[in-house]
């Protein structure tokens, strides 16, 4: 389905959970959420029907987020119940990979297709203080699992903030020579938490492409890779991975938008910094069919903006990023 835009939307990134097992510093605050109730949360069925809903305005990409969706009780099922829906072509999910070598080879037997991880350095002391209390070779060994059982391509996320970890763009640009991943280099985005110091960390992409080439060579603009994203990525000569560049602060790609979003609470949200949200729990648990369903995401899918409007600041005062699902 179109929206006003003539934009194709046919990607619903899911999240699952508000909870997560890390703190990190540009997601949540130290102490974490205000949690909601359990029962405010949609459970594994409500989601299967809402994503089943989604596939009559042309959804057919689905993320699951978090919080950490690998907190969620269930999430195995969630995704064999997902790939259960004819039209669904891609399950996807993003995780700080943790607890991936736990969980690894079911969700892939479940129908999960490829996975991105969230690393923002490759010291541990540095890791520790970013996530506030995570475990580096916990983390890297969610992406060997990764790779391992072959949830191709296999992304990382890193977020670039000045004075925190800009000094190991470097580092982790490198992976790419030795493994086959996918480093994106995402731009520090006003969202939440971050809305505040955002501006003094942020380090655009040009700055971050420019370093990379000054120390590891020419890099070549390559083909776009599985997941429609908004990345553009390159690749370092002989390199089995590439790199990525998410601008989402210095290069407006909303133009390429085809995403919505859908709370763990159930609510759509047709764009990640836009307060307006349409509730499908309601109806859904009163008993809302499936056209009816569908016709709430096609309502979400008319009301998306033409661009967001990050350089104006945050201004949701109900939920941060954890809250929405990255």
């Amino acid at each position: 389905m179109q929206d006003a835009y003539k934009r194709e939307i046919n990607y619903l990134r899911v999240s699952v959970t508000d909870r997560c097992n890390l703190r990190c510093i540009y997601c949540m605050p130290p102490g974490g959420v205000k949690l909601v109730s359990y029962n405010q949360i949609l459970r594994n069925e409500e989601i299967a029907r809402l994503v089943d809903a989604a596939t009559l305005t042309g959804i057919r990409k689905i993320r699951l987020t978090g919080g950490e969706p690998l907190v969620r009780r269930g999430l195995v099922k969630l995704v064999s119940a997902i790939r259960a829906v004819p039209e669904i072509d891609d399950i996807a999910l993003t995780t700080n990979g943790v607890l991936l070598p736990a969980m690894g080879r079911e969700l892939k037997e479940a129908g999960l297709c490829r996975v991105n991880i969230s690393l923002d350095t490759l010291d541990p002391a540095l890791f520790r203080s970013i996530t506030r209390y995570g475990e580096l070779d916990k983390a890297w060994k969610g992406i060997e699992t990764a790779l391992d059982l072959g949830l191709n391509p296999v992304k990382i996320n890193t977020v670039v903030m000045r004075g925190i970890n800009d000094s190991e763009i470097l580092r982790i640009a490198a992976l790419t020579l030795k493994y086959p991943l996918h480093v994106r280099f995402i731009e520090l985005m006003p969202v939440g938490t971050s809305d505040a110091w955002a501006p003094g960390r942020y380090v655009p992409t040009a700055e971050v492409k420019a370093a990379i080439e000054a120390g590891l060579g020419e890099m070549k603009e390559v083909r776009k890779l599985a997941g429609n994203g908004p990345a553009m990525y390159y690749r370092l000569s002989g390199a089995p991975g590439t790199i990525g560049f998410i601008s989402a602060v210095s290069d407006h790609f909303c133009q390429r938008c085809n995403r919505l979003r859908l709370t763990a609470e159930g609510m759509i949200r047709p764009c990640l910094h836009s307060g307006r949200e349409i509730d499908a729990r309601t109806p859904l648990r009163r008993g809302a069919g499936k056209t009816e369903l569908a016709d709430l995401f096609r309502q979400a899918v008319l009301k998306k903006p033409d661009r967001h409007n990050m350089d104006g600041g945050w201004r949701d005062e109900k939920r941060i990023m954890s809250q929405i699902g990255g």
